[in-house]
C-alpha cells in the first residue's frame, strides 16, 4: 500500500505543472490569509514583547490597595515616607533607600501619522528614579533639572509623536515645558512615556503631595516577601506591593485579548474563502486526472493510495502558500514601529511588530490544516471513481 502511495503521489505532484492556474489559486489564497493573520497578531506579539522587556526582577511597585493600575492607584506623602523605612528595599552608599515615588498622568499629544490627538503618559519622577531603573539612558541632549518645566522623551516617543525634539517647547493645559533631553530604555514600555520632576507636575496638576505609585529596589532578589510582609501588614498602610515584572505582564493582556480575537475572527471568515478555493482546485485535479486515477484503480490500485495522493498534493499547496505569506508578513510587517491605546493605563504605547517564529510555526499549522479541509472531498471523490470510468475514458 505504501509503495502504491508514493508512486500515485509521485504522478499527482509531476502533474501540477499542467494544473498551474487552479494550484496557483489556491496557493495566493492560503497565503492571504496566512499573510493577514500573521500581521494581525504581530501586533498582540511586539505588544508583549515591548511589555517583557520592561521591569526588574530586582524591582518592586508598589500601588493603593485595589489597584490594578498607576492611573487608578493614589498614595499620599506621609504613606511614601512610611514605605521608604521599609525593610528590604536596597540603599545607596550615602544611605538612601532606592525608591522612586511617582506621578502619573496623560497629555493629550498628536501623533506623526495621523495628526489625530492621542493620551501621551507624562510620568513625574524624582532624581533617585535614574538608580531605580538603572536601564534609563539619557542619548540626546541632557536630563530635566529639578524644579524646573522641563521634560525628557523616550525614544519611541519621539518617534510617534510630534515635535518631540530637543529644544521644542510643548504646552499642556495651563503649563509650558522645555523638551531637554531624549532617554532609552532598552525598549521597554518606558520609552513610550515623558519624564519630568515630579514635584513640578505636582501643582501643574493640582496633586497637592501625593503620588501614586512608588517603586523600589530590592536588597537582594530574595527580599520581596520580607518587603511585602512588612508593608501589607503596617496598619498605617493599604497598599498592594507587587515585582515590576509581573505588573507589566498584566497590563496589556485585555488589548491582547482583543487583538487576538479580532485576529481569529478574520482568519477563520478568509479561511473559510480558502478552503472553498482549495475544494475547487482539488477537484480541478481530480477532474483532469480522472481517466489515470481511473486506470490505476483498474490495474489493481487501492483507494486508499489515491486519496492519500491528492491530499498530499493539497498539503503542499498550503504549506507553499503558508510559506509565501509568512515570508511577506515577516518582510513587510517586522520591526515596523507603531502607537497603539493601552485599554487598562487609558494611554498611548509605542511598540514594534513582531513576527516571531511561534507565529510563524502556527500560521503554517493554519494553513496545513485548510488545505487539508479544502483536499478532503476531492480525494473521497477520487477513491470511489468507478473502474469502468476508464474504460469509457479510453
Amino acid at each position: 500500500m505504501l509503495s502504491q502511495a508514493f508512486a500515485v503521489t509521485a504522478v499527482n505532484i509531476r502533474s501540477i505543472r499542467e494544473r498551474l492556474g487552479s494550484s496557483a489559486v489556491a496557493v495566493v489564497g492560503i497565503a492571504g490569509v496566512v499573510l493577514v493573520f500573521v500581521a494581525v497578531l504581530s501586533i498582540a506579539e511586539g505588544v508583549k514583547a515591548t511589555m517583557e522587556s520592561s521591569g526588574d526582577p530586582n524591582t518592586v511597585l508598589i500601588l493603593r490597595a485595589g489597584s490594578d493600575t498607576e492611573m487608578t492607584s493614589g498614595l499620599a506623602g506621609d504613606n511614601v515616607r512610611v514605605i521608604q523605612d521599609a525593610p528590604g528595599i536596597a540603599h545607596d552608599s550615602s544611605g538612601t533607600p532606592l525608591t522612586s515615588p511617582e506621578l502619573f498622568v496623560v497629555v493629550d499629544h498628536p501623533l506623526k501619522r495621523s495628526g489625530s490627538a492621542a493620551n501621551v503618559p507624562l510620568r513625574g519622577v524624582t532624581a533617585e528614579a535614574f538608580k531605580v531603573h538603572p536601564g534609563v539612558k539619557i542619548v540626546e541632549g541632557r536630563n530635566f533639572e529639578p524644579g524646573k518645566n522641563e521634560v525628557i522623551a523616550g525614544r519611541a516617543a519621539q518617534r510617534q509623536f510630534v515635535g518631540l525634539n530637543v529644544g521644542t517647547t510643548l504646552k499642556w493645559g495651563e503649563s509650558t515645558w522645555q523638551l531637554v533631553g531624549i532617554f532609552e530604555d532598552a525598549g521597554s514600555v518606558s520609552e513610550s512615556e515623558l519624564w519630568c520632576d515630579a514635584k513640578v507636575l505636582q501643582p501643574a496638576y493640582r496633586r497637592g503631595n501625593s503620588y501614586q505609585s512608588v517603586y523600589a529596589r530590592l536588597a537582594s532578589p530574595d527580599a520581596f516577601q520580607q518587603l511585602k510582609d512588612a508593608l501589607t501588614s503596617n496598619p498605617q498602610l493599604t497598599v498592594t506591593p507587587m515585582r515590576a515584572q509581573d505588573y507589566y505582564a498584566t497590563q496589556t493582556q485585555t488589548l491582547q485579548g482583543i487583538i487576538r480575537t479580532i485576529g481569529g475572527i478574520i482568519a477563520i471568515l478568509m479561511g473559510v474563502g480558502a478552503v472553498f478555493g482549495a475544494v475547487n482546485t482539488m477537484y480541478s485535479a481530480v477532474a483532469s486526472r480522472t481517466r489515470e486515477i481511473a486506470t490505476l484503480r483498474a490495474l489493481g490500485f487501492g483507494s486508499i493510495p489515491v486519496v492519500f495522493s491528492v491530499l498530499v498534493e493539497a498539503a503542499l499547496l498550503s504549506v507553499l502558500g503558508g510559506l509565501i505569506g509568512g515570508a511577506i508578513a515577516w518582510a513587510a510587517f517586522d520591526g515596523y514601529e507603531t502607537a497603539t491605546m493601552n485599554w487598562q493605563s487609558f494611554s498611548q504605547i509605542a511598540f514594534a511588530f513582531a513576527v516571531t517564529p511561534r507565529l510563524l510555526l502556527i500560521a503554517l499549522g493554519y494553513a496545513l490544516i485548510m488545505g487539508l479541509l479544502g483536499g478532503f472531498l476531492p480525494a473521497y471523490k477520487a477513491a470511489r471513481l468507478p473502474v469502468v470510468t476508464a474504460l469509457r475514458e479510453l
